[in-house]
């Protein structure tokens, strides 16, 4: 598949300010954080703008960006009409639980309420961002068990450093929950490596020969219906060398995980001027490891109509 950055810009600030809102959302209500005017203005405000710019970036991918009200109305039988749904959704308890932080400047009662159900529209519509992905049968690298899941941990992974980073800055050092932020980094970097064992590993039992039906022998492309790439090569039929692609997840491991495992780490034994410093370089550093981990995501998926092409 090729990799248009809109899309994968967008899979990965929606993701992170899916998992902050999440986070935010159920610490808060559970009475894990105080209802500081300046905390909530800026923890929500950072969910809210990744998510908003993530979504606009969406569109950039869109050949008429103008008519893309018109994919909400396929909700009965498109994932991604479901997420666009759940994602404006999310927009109405967000909003009503920043009403009462931020303006109202407290937690409890219904503001709680509707700060655990902006959580649950977040998880939902991140469980719609990887059903878009899940479903796709025709790309075997994508239709596994292991991309639902996925999308759940990063995000919560990518949000949970982004957390960390706010409540260190506003000088709520949590070692529990510093902790937890190392925790799940870890998790998510065990499941990208196990995605990937599992894609390296995966046979694809669709040949170009039972495609057609046609036993024995090898059944190869003559002559190309066409004098030139069309959409379907241009989007599908995208092709990254080994080499690069090895590469490619090195920088991965190092930028999305390690580097700011070892960040998170520093940040929890040093004192608090610098612990600030090295919270808010790891959410940098771990969201451009993750833009990266999103190219591979669709560089290295392969969709069988490019067997009709031979390839």
């Amino acid at each position: 598949m090729h990799p248009a950055f809109s899309v994968v810009f967008f899979t990965t600030a929606t993701g992170a300010g899916y998992g902050l809102l999440a986070l935010l959302g159920v610490l808060a209500s559970l009475g894990f954080i105080p209802d500081d005017f300046w905390l909530g203005l800026v923890g929500l405000g950072l969910a809210l703008g990744l998510i908003v710019i993530g979504l606009l970036s969406s569109t950039g991918h869109l050949g008429r960006p103008e008519r893309a009200w018109r994919a909400f109305s396929q909700w009965r039988s498109s994932w991604l009409s479901r997420e666009g749904v759940a994602s404006m959704a999310t927009f109405i308890p967000a909003g009503l639980f920043g009403i009462g932080w931020v303006i109202l400047g407290r937690l409890d009662g219904w503001v709680a309420a509707v700060g655990l159900l902006a959580a649950t529209s977040a998880i939902v519509t991140v469980c719609m961002t990887g059903m878009i992905y899940a479903s796709l049968k025709p790309i075997a690298q994508w239709h596994s068990p292991y991309t639902l899941p996925g999308y759940l941990i990063f995000s919560a992974m990518s949000g949970s450093v982004l957390l960390n980073a706010v409540l260190q800055g506003f000088a709520l050092r949590s070692k529990i929950f510093l902790a937890s932020s190392v925790l799940l980094v870890l998790l998510g970097w065990i499941w990208k490596l196990a995605t990937w064992r599992y894609n390296d590993r995966l046979e694809i039992a669709t040949t170009a020969n039972t495609a057609t039906g046609l036993a024995g022998g090898t059944v190869r492309t003559l002559e190309w219906p066409h004098t030139e790439e069309n959409y379907l090569l241009k989007e599908m039929g995208f092709r990254i060398a080994r080499k690069h692609s090895a590469k490619l997840r090195r920088i991965t491991q190092a930028l999305a995980f390690a580097l700011p495992i070892l960040l998170l780490v520093a940040a929890f034994a040093l004192p608090w001027s610098f612990g600030v410093a090295l919270s808010v370089l790891a959410a940098i550093v771990q969201f451009v490891g993750m833009l990266v981990e999103r190219w591979l995501f669709f560089a290295e998926a392969k969709h069988t109509v490019t067997l009709y092409y031979g390839r």
